[in-house]
């Protein structure tokens, strides 16, 4: 046994040096991207002249430092991207930015599938499934589609329908997996074509995903972009894809030296000095007659790059700055009269990189010298019209050619392949491009005339490269058109708030923890676990790291909140090993066997959270679900700390003398829950009577009052509005009434009484993007003069961080619906998981029955509570889906709690089997009394921290996992134990009949 334990302690110790090097290997890239975001702030500050972030100069200089090193290899081979990507970043609610749901139309999606235009069976069946949705009777879309169609056809023949994706002869289960996967390859082309914008426009680090559960849906995360409408529309736009004939340079040189000596022209001396120019000389040239126009004075396309030449469509290379400075000259009056009227140049949509680093400049503010040059397409239109538009692309696919490496083959459509025949028959030997958004993607050279409407595309691609291209063919236009459901805007002042409010109210736990353990415990038991608590912290964001983590206040909150748990397993451990030393064991057999004992209730109570915090992963959104994953990963890290590493510090302990003098006990807690005989059986009829109380006034509140449901579950927007001033909520609402008629509205203090959050769901069944334009005029008519001293428009906006509007948030009815059903579906999950794992793990329904009881009627008097109390104390007491979280996390904390009570009832079961059952359950109440005490009290300590100092926005959140600690304490002692003995009771006694 002794070199079983040996190989145990060693098993582990290598584990934990393994897993030490992993996390300091991740974390480290956090702390590299901090040391050169620094560097930024320092170039910025020097180039700018000012301290001030927000000024528009400081960044622009930024912006430029970070863009210019974003390629470049940094940090372990590794580029600033990479590093930014591999480190812990921050969310929306600590950097700000836009979070965004889209919802692709099914069935214009369907519709573009379809190879025959204009049937009405098949406007009939969608018609069907859009009532379906809409109704809430089905949330999976293709599989009643295919069920309507063939309700409205029985003989319906889905190959002539889908010809292009759907096969003669598959049965109907067969059809529909085709048309999803058909449709999936839709959405994630969609995905692609957004990411492309999101690119282009430059956000860093952006988040965009096909939400699997949900037909149809992208989210996208958007960190630090402040022109919000300007994303919006930007990402409802319609993708489109293009071919078009081009310009060789040859064809070009002329007009271009003709512009340029229009544009010298251009200055007010050369102007003057026009007239007698005049006189002396011929006047047809354009540089004389052209009308002078002040905005192109010191304008020229050769200094910018422009210098069109050769057989090539190329006509100048230049960055993205110099490109804007280009198309303002090629759109002006004066060029448009001068360049051919089908003329239109477009840029790449990837940069060529130069490096141009002077490696004599060592200077510590040096910018980073590494040049992206986008290359200048000139195309050439046919009035105004592309050659061929890319509606007609049927499928589209990367391949490896062995002499043209990789290549992208596509096919198009009989009309498609008629006009691709003729187009390229026209253009053999020359290039024709591939157009996406404005962008060209390739412009390859025809060889020969392309017939059948198959063809390949070569030009020294990457894999990437060749499936991106192959993504964009496939994809054309949007197939279907895309409506934000869901869009929620967080000015970045609310994050820096965010960010000093979870940093504090974490110092402040982890401190009060770790000298709380030492005063409880003594000095050296709680050294050791206060030592394994910062190793949780350690391995858990190194783990974060290494899974690319975005770290949001709720995961702030959920580390917080398992560093409280956490407590719980060395809890565990101690008062099992005093219980030992009570036995008259000495120290070191003690804490072995303390340790052992312990084990089990440590195990359930964990695995317990664990799965709830699953179910929060599967069923909640974004803030939830990071929730979860930190919870999740500090539950497993404390499990391995407390449980494996704490044990090795204590074997290194024991060979010393100190050992000797352990009691774990100090002045304050040695005759605390000694000898502990309370009857709580005997207690359970005022239990019980207090119980039917509580749940009959619940009851009552719900009829009368009902609940304050957020916008997660009723829809509409919500809007953070920063003033000036304190303000009155009830005289702001009553101000802002007479504007939103026939709707909701709210209005409550957060963060201080300088700042309200305003609720409406003022036409939010209504579509359109003057709406919510509509809400803000609104909002700043009735506010700008009472309020805001005559504030603009525009700095009223989320542009502005300092004042006005610095966050908003909408929710539809469609997104609104689905938080309400996953959160009922996660709630029945919870309770249903709950129940069968205590039944397999203890084998007595009894156990099972009292644990749900207990838990159900602690859920059930929280969302009372918040029934009986919203808009009475003063801070929001919404249900949304972060209350939704605090229930499920309260679950898991209740049977934790409650396992940790009916593992020793089981314990004490084998070894009194003849003591009566009650006086069994009132011996394990008693003998965990301490445990159970210290639990509560130390994660109550935490999430009074966090509700006090975490800030407003997850106050709500931490106030129910208070009520819910304590009332789940209470209804393990009071609500499981006497039901699990009731249930038992009644089950022997009919066991005795038979």
């Amino acid at each position: 046994m002794q070199s079983k334990g040996i190989l145990g302690s060693a098993i582990s110790g290598v584990i934990a040096i393994f897993l030490a090097i992993v996390c300091i290997f991740y974390i480290s890239f956090s702390v590299a991207t901090n040391h050169f975001e620094k560097k930024g702030e320092q170039y910025a500050a020097m180039t700018s002249g000012s301290d001030d972030s927000n000024s528009p100069e400081y960044q622009k200089a930024y912006k430029n430092y970070i863009d210019s090193i974003g390629k470049e290899k940094v940090y372990l081979g590794y580029t600033f991207n990479e590093v930014q990507r591999m480190g812990v970043g921050l969310g929306l609610d600590l950097k700000g930015g836009m979070n965004v749901i889209l919802q692709v139309s099914m069935p214009d999606i369907i519709k573009s599938m379809a190879s025959v235009e204009g049937d009405s069976t098949l406007e009939k069946a969608l018609n069907a499934t859009n009532a379906l949705i809409a109704n809430h009777e089905t949330s999976d879309y293709i599989g009643s589609f295919c069920k309507e169609y063939r309700k409205v056809n029985s003989q319906a023949d889905f190959s002539v329908l889908f010809k292009d994706v759907v096969a003669r002869g598959d049965n109907d289960e067969t059809v529909k997996n085709k048309i999803r996967k058909e449709v999936n390859d839709r959405v994630n082309n969609s995905a692609n074509v957004l990411r492309t914008r999101i690119d282009q426009y430059g956000v860093v680090s952006p988040n965009i995903q096909v939400l699997k559960e949900k037909d149809g849906q992208i989210l996208l995360e958007l960190p630090g972009v402040k022109e919000h409408d300007r994303v919006r529309n930007l990402l409802q736009q319609s993708a489109s894809l293009e071919f078009y004939e081009t310009y060789e340079g040859t064809d070009l040189q002329a007009a271009f030296r003709e512009l340029e000596n229009a544009l010298k022209s251009q200055s007010p001396n050369a102007a003057q000095a026009a007239p007698a120019a005049a006189d002396s000389t011929a006047t047809d040239s354009a540089a004389v007659a052209a009308p002078v126009d002040a905005s192109l004075a010191g304008k020229s396309l050769v200094a910018l790059g422009v210098m069109p030449q050769g057989a090539t469509p190329v006509i100048g290379q230049a960055t993205k700055a110099q490109c804007d400075e280009i198309f303002e000259i090629l759109n002006s009056p004066l060029a448009k009269r001068i360049l051919p009227d089908n003329l239109v140049v477009r840029r790449s949509v990837k940069p060529q990189e130069f490096n141009t680093a002077n490696p004599d400049d060592t200077t510590a503010n040096a910018l980073p010298t590494k040049l992206e040059l986008y290359q200048l397409v000139a195309l050439k239109t046919n009035h105004g019209e592309p050659a061929l538009s890319g509606d007609v692309v049927v499928s589209a696919s990367s391949d490896y050619d062995n002499f043209q490496g990789n290549v992208v083959s596509m096919t198009m459509n009989a009309e498609g392949a008629k006009k691709w025949a003729r187009v390229t028959r026209e253009n053999i030997g020359h290039a024709v491009a591939i157009v996406l958004d404005d962008y060209v993607y390739s412009y390859p050279n025809v060889n020969s005339a392309i017939e059948g409407g198959r063809s390949q595309i070569t030009g020294r691609f990457s894999v990437d490269e060749a499936k991106d291209l192959a993504t964009v063919l496939k994809s054309g236009k949007m197939a279907a058109k895309v409506e934000i459901i869901s869009d929620m805007v967080i000015g970045p002042s609310l994050g820096h708030a965010a960010i000093k409010a979870g940093f504090i109210s974490f110092i402040v736990a982890l401190v009060l923890l770790m000298i709380f353990m030492m005063m409880y415990y003594g000095v050296i038991p709680g050294l050791i676990a206060n030592c394994a608590l910062i190793l949780n912290l350690f391995f858990t964001f190194g783990i974060l790291a290494s899974f690319e983590a975005v770290l949001t206040m709720s995961g702030i909150a959920g580390i917080v909140l398992a560093l409280g748990m956490a407590v719980d397993a060395n809890v565990l451990i101690y008062e099992r090993t005093k219980e030992e030393l009570r036995n008259g064991k000495n120290v070191r057999t003690a804490i072995s066997d303390g340790s052992s004992n312990a084990f089990s209730a440590i195990f359930d109570s964990n695995l317990t959270s664990i799965i709830t915090g699953v179910i929060l992963m599967l069923y909640g959104t974004g803030p939830i679900k990071g929730f979860a994953t930190t919870l999740i990963v500090g539950i497993i890290c404390s499990f391995f700390t407390a449980v494996f590493l704490s044990r090795l510090a204590f074997a290194a302990i024991a060979k010393g003398k100190r050992a000797d003098k352990l009691t774990f006990t100090t002045p304050m807690s040695r005759k605390l829950f000694q000898n502990s005989k309370i009857n709580f059986l005997g207690q359970r009829k005022v239990a019980f009577a207090i119980v039917g109380a509580i749940i009959l006034i619940v009851a009552g509140s719900f009829v009368l009052r009902g609940l304050n449901q957020g916008i997660d579950f009723s829809g509409g927007r919500n809007y953070v509005v920063k003033f000036d001033k304190d303000v009155n909520p009830q005289e702001l609402k009553a101000d802002l009434a007479p504007e939103f008629p026939n709707s909701t509205l709210s209005v409550i203090t957060i963060e201080g009484a300088d700042q309200v959050r305003i609720s409406t769901n003022y036409k939010i069944n209504e579509e359109g993007e003057t709406i919510e334009k509509e809400i803000t005029d609104k909002l700043h008519k009735v506010l700008k003069d009472k309020y805001l001293g005559g504030m603009s428009a525009e700095e009223f906006s989320t542009a502005d961080e300092d004042h006005g509007i610095i966050s908003s948030q909408k929710v539809g009815p469609t997104v609104a619906d689905d938080m309400r059903t996953g959160a009922i579906i996660a709630v029945v999950l919870s309770l249903i998981a709950m129940f069968l794992y205590i039944l397999l793990r203890f084998r007595n329904v009894a156990f099972s029955v009292g644990a749900l009881c207990a838990v159900a009627f602690t859920a059930f008097t929280i969302i009372g509570f918040y029934s009986l109390f919203w808009g009475v104390l003063p801070f929001s007491m919404e249900i949304d889906q972060n209350f939704i979280a605090a229930i499920l996390t309260v679950i898991g904390y209740q049977i934790n709690d409650t396992v940790v009570v009916f593992d020793r009832v089981r314990e004490n079961v084998g070894l009194y089997p003849k003591k009566d059952f009650g006086e069994t359950i009132n011996l394990s109440i008693n003998s965990t009394l301490g445990r159970t005490i210290m639990t509560s009290f130390t994660t109550l300590l935490v999430l009074v921290v966090i509700f006090i100092l975490g800030g407003e926005s997850i106050r709500s959140f931490i106030f129910a996992m208070l009520f819910g600690v304590i009332t789940g304490t209470l209804s393990t002692i009071y609500v499981a134990s006497p039901i699990a003995w009731l249930v038992d009771r009644r089950r022997s006694k009919k066991v005795v009949k038979q």
